[in-house]
């Protein structure tokens, strides 16, 4: 029995190990890649939504003024009634 493995052995675990650790190298830099495609698109989709969004508010009505207007123009329907008794 030896004390020390083969001098052939320890270079094809050696060899081995460095495959596994290029696999999963390549594997973590794939997702990494994938993420910041991800990240990126969702930033693009998040800036369209944000400017839908604008868009949408300074189309709408502006309801309280609008409401102000009516309750005027009530008054004024009012007051012309009572005076024109």
């Amino acid at each position: 029995m030896t004390a020390h493995p083969k001098p052939e052995l320890v270079a094809t675990d050696m060899a081995e190990l460095r495959r596994c650790l290029d696999v999963r190298t390549a594997r973590v830099d794939g997702e990494l890649a994938l993420l910041a495609q991800r990240s990126a698109q969702y930033e693009r989709d998040a800036g369209e939504l944000q400017a839908r969004v604008r868009q949408l508010e300074s189309g709408r009505w502006p309801l309280p003024s609008l409401a102000a207007l009516t309750g005027l123009a009530a008054l004024a329907v009012a007051v012309w009634q009572v005076l024109a008794r």
